[in-house]
């Protein structure tokens, strides 16, 4: 990896072969805050290492002189076709990467023909992404100390037509990431290092500053004080607006609001799970929030295995965090997930192309899933079973 970043130099998206070369361009088209945002863990980010690493414990065994011709990876996702075992997940302050990026994404998702999740705190409401993108759209869910807000998201976004609720639970007990932290001086403003670092990035200005200035908070814009509706005052104001002391009382609430499909996303013991399934949820989201939450937390491929276990049919088991290769994605689908959500490879894309640049972090993704069911011997994704890997030794 070192190498690689040591001998490549493109600035074409076009031209990346890999999620890591895209996440080198996209590193120099942003300034440095704008990509720290992004690509920080919390604290010494020991999860956020492992979720990559754990990738390498799990070798395959391929079988041999299969006939592959005509392979698929097409999925059944709710009772819908998907043509991959694909979703773009939940990302806050998209804007920053590119203007308008939580259209971008959603658009570059909905040709994919794959769903997109929106955040709560996007800089796009979910109307106007509903409208401009169109496709499978699921709305992720912060419970804050208003539970008004959420009552709110939830109308809106039934009234919009999402076809799927995510209620996040892992992050109301707002992770540290220095790394991040070290480029303001206080609360929303940035160092003076970082301030010049933004001059030497014209074209992130002229698309993301000029004219319409740094994005919003956009979905719960009308609940934030006057003077917090910047992304400065937003920024420091969000940490404290979202609820410590939720519940499953909250699950079983919204579960009486909702009358669609409910994930619960922060999953990472087989109790939890079983009480997501007990309270109706449809499915659940194995996470620990990309390693920006809780350090030295434990992978969300680790568990995966025992809670498909656990609960069999009864949930569908979606799961993110680390996920850079297709061969990662098929290793997770071979221990009983059903497709994988996809965070930061898209956000590489996004800054390094806007909406082409996530199609391409798409394909490359696809290219990779369609070749190694091939190599393996599968002729669609439905084949893939523990059977196939060997844990290794860490």
């Amino acid at each position: 990896m070192s190498l690689l970043r040591t001998l490549y130099r493109g600035k074409d998206y076009r031209r990346a072969l890999s999620i890591e070369e895209l996440r080198l361009i996209g590193q120099r088209r942003i300034p440095n805050f704008s990509f720290e945002y992004v690509e920080g863990g919390a604290e010494t980010e020991t999860a956020l290492r492992r979720n990559i690493d754990v990738f390498n414990r799990y070798s395959f065994k391929p079988s041999t002189l299969v006939n592959t011709e005509g392979r698929t990876s097409d999925i059944q996702l709710f009772g819908k076709p998907s043509p991959s075992p694909l979703l773009i997940s939940p990302t806050g302050l998209n804007g920053l990467l590119h203007h308008r990026g939580d259209i971008a994404l959603a658009k570059a998702a909905a040709n994919a023909g794959i769903p997109f999740c929106l955040s709560t705190v996007s800089n796009a409401t979910l109307e106007d992404v509903a409208v401009e993108a169109g496709g499978r759209l699921w709305m992720q869910l912060y419970m804050m100390n208003d539970r008004n807000i959420a009552r709110d998201i939830i109308t809106r976004a039934e009234k919009a037509g999402y076809e799927a609720l995510i209620f996040t639970t892992d992050a109301n007990v707002f992770g540290r990431r220095e790394w991040d932290l070290r480029n303001y001086r206080q609360p929303g403003k940035l160092s003076l290092r970082n301030i010049l670092d933004i001059a030497l990035h014209p074209r992130w200005v002229a698309d993301v500053l000029i004219p319409n200035g740094i994005p919003l908070f956009e979905n719960v814009l009308e609940y934030l004080p006057p003077q917090m509706r910047t992304v400065k005052g937003g920024v420091a104001s969000l940490p404290g607006m979202l609820a410590p002391d939720i519940s499953w009382g909250d699950l079983r609430w919204i579960r009486d609001m909702w009358p669609r499909k409910l994930i619960l996303k922060g999953v990472l013991n087989v109790a939890d799970a079983k009480q997501a399934a007990s309270l109706g949820c449809d499915g659940v989201i194995l996470t620990n929030h990309g390693g920006r939450q809780l350090d030295s937390c434990v992978t969300p491929i680790e568990v995966l295995a025992e809670i498909r276990q656990a609960v069999g049919e009864q949930l569908t088991i979606l799961i993110d965090s680390g996920f850079r290769r297709g061969s990662d994605v098929l290793k997770a689908i071979a221990l009983g997930a059903d497709a994988v959500m996809i965070g930061r490879p898209t956000l590489y894309g996004l800054a390094a192309g806007g909406q082409p640049g996530v199609e391409h972090a798409l394909a490359l993704l696809n290219e990779e899933i369609d070749r190694v069911l091939g190599q393996l011997g599968c002729r669609s994704v439905q084949q893939l079973n523990p059977k196939m890997l060997v844990k290794n030794d860490p």
